[in-house]
């Protein structure tokens, strides 16, 4: 009732109070976040103050960024053109590195939604590095810290849910290890951020949804995760209730300009966040799934998010009943208690089989995500999350 979620506030107030006493915590994001609509026109005199070679990394449809790319060169730009086909793996990283450095660019401006954005920031990071991808990458790679500045970057998101343009780090996949890791450095921070909501009007309905839900999951995650932090709790709070109210808006009706420019500002929120903390179950299982099956990140994520939120709320109850992190699942069930959710694929529809789930959660469990998850899940209840949400 009322009065017990106005108890359970004052409880989580006063640990806060408790935790912003003892802890340490530190904040990064990308140089300059210009966000609004229109403000894309802004971005041939933001560029210019790198370089007039740019190389503009984009998704697989070209076209839909013509205008842009046209203003550019009407700015006196000489723009190199780089297609990303599919979600950023080791080999489109090497083949970009390579365009790069051919067209020797001085600035790599990204237009288009998380795979693009990672791509280019991925791109930049090693063409001004010595030495392969792998040397620098999470898990499957060596690890090592980047020795170099990457080129100047702006990240120019055209969707709604990853927060790329705001992350240190780009997700990509490795057809030869089945799975997909991230390359990380405060280095890889866009120089600038340019998030115009009015990029995102033509998203068709389906990549709505599943970004919108993969925007959703990158609030929940950070707030409830094990490096949580007291301005990554604001940004989270925020990020939700704004979701709640303009993702079901959004879904209904995609020329909603206020619901559009809501879930652009829900989603940098979100990147700002997970940058900051870090994330969980859901995108623990993203990363396998991702390197496993041809499926979007954010169909995996939008499939999974109840499933992950329901496994860790029952583990929590059952092995850590007074925990903060319980507290604030019921938090986020109030901010989202209004709100409709949206029935979307799940993972059989996305081409996970039944019996892949082992495999799945074996790696889950060396995934980095998972490392911030507030509870330990067994392997068990991995896959049982994972049978849940087929």
């Amino acid at each position: 009732g009322e009065d017990d979620g106005r108890t359970a506030d004052a409880h989580l107030v006063q640990q806060r109070g408790r935790r912003i006493v003892k802890m340490r915590f530190e904040f990064s994001s990308a140089g300059r976040i210009v966000f609004g609509p229109g403000t894309i026109e802004e971005l041939p005199a933001i560029a210019a103050g790198w370089s007039r070679r740019a190389f503009v990394v984009t998704g697989r449809d070209k076209i839909r960024h013509a205008g842009v790319i046209a203003d550019l060169e009407a700015a006196g730009f000489h723009c190199s053109l780089f297609g990303i086909p599919r979600e950023p793996d080791l080999a489109l990283v090497r083949e970009g590195v390579a365009a790069l450095r051919a067209a020797a660019s001085g600035v790599v401006i990204a237009i288009g939604g998380g795979s693009a954005i990672d791509a280019g920031k991925a791109i930049a990071a090693i063409a001004a590095n010595p030495g392969d991808v792998l040397d620098y990458l999470e898990v499957i790679g060596k690890g090592q810290a980047l020795e170099q500045t990457p080129i100047p970057f702006i990240a120019v998101p055209t969707t709604a849910g990853t927060g790329s343009e705001v992350t240190r780090n780009a997700v990509l996949g490795s057809a030869e290890h089945g799975v997909k890791a991230s390359l990380r450095s405060p280095l890889m921070l866009a120089r600038v951020a340019i998030v115009d909501p009015g990029l995102t009007m033509g998203l068709p309905r389906e990549i709505t949804v599943s970004s919108g839900l993969d925007a959703l999951t990158q609030l929940i995650e950070p707030f409830v995760c094990n490096r949580a932090n007291p301005m990554v709790d604001a940004i989270c709070r925020d990020g939700l209730r704004v979701a709640a109210r303009c993702l079901p808006r959004v879904c209904a009706d995609g020329r909603d300009a206020e619901a559009r420019a809501g879930m652009s500002y829900a989603s940098l929120l979100g990147g700002l966040a997970l940058s900051n903390a870090g994330l969980g179950v859901v995108h623990g299982f993203a990363a396998p799934i991702g390197g496993m099956f041809p499926a979007p990140h954010g169909a995996i994520c939008a499939a999974l998010l109840r499933h992950g939120m329901a496994a860790n709320v029952r583990a929590l109850r059952t092995r850590a009943p007074d925990s903060e992190a319980l507290i604030r699942y019921e938090e986020i069930d109030r901010i989202l208690g209004g709100m409709e959710w949206v029935n979307v694929p799940g993972l059989r529809e996305l081409g996970v089989t039944e019996a892949s789930l082992p495999e799945i959660a074996a790696k889950a469990e060396r995934a980095s995500s998972m490392k911030a998850n507030p509870v330990v899940l067994t392997r068990d209840e991995l896959i049982a999350t994972l049978a849940a949400a087929l």
